[in-house]
């Protein structure tokens, strides 16, 4: 926890991130509220609301008397969400760039190809 944003967003972040990276896989188990809140020293309500964001997008369900579990198909869910945020942060102002520079899209290709190769 150390940006500026809310805590409970970088809880979701957290347990996305880990989903994304295959350590928390699809229909594995979630650290309870509790967990997650004394392991980062937060109210328990501030976890609860982190893992609430994830639960409202389909991410994780809870299993009523055993707790919260990765939904199936999270990982590509994550994935589709994260490259939409992707396009959104870089692609787009990087067309919107190059258009005003006069750069036509095969040219700006090629150009992010020579950078992919480096």
């Amino acid at each position: 926890m150390d940006d500026g944003r809310p805590i409970f967003q970088q809880i979701a972040e957290q347990l996305e991130d880990r989903i994304l990276d295959g350590s928390m896989p699809e229909e594995s188990q979630v650290p309870s509220i509790n967990e997650l809140a004394a392991f980062h020293r937060i109210n328990p309500a501030t976890a609860l609301k982190g893992v609430n964001l994830l639960v409202d997008a389909g991410v994780l369900h809870k299993r009523r008397g055993i707790g919260m579990f990765v939904s199936a198909g999270a990982r590509a869910l994550l994935l589709a969400s994260r490259r939409d945020e992707f396009r959104g942060a870089y692609v787009a102002p990087l067309v919107a760039r190059a258009t005003t520079l006069g750069i036509d899209p095969e040219t700006l290709i090629d150009m992010i190809r020579k950078e992919a190769g480096r």
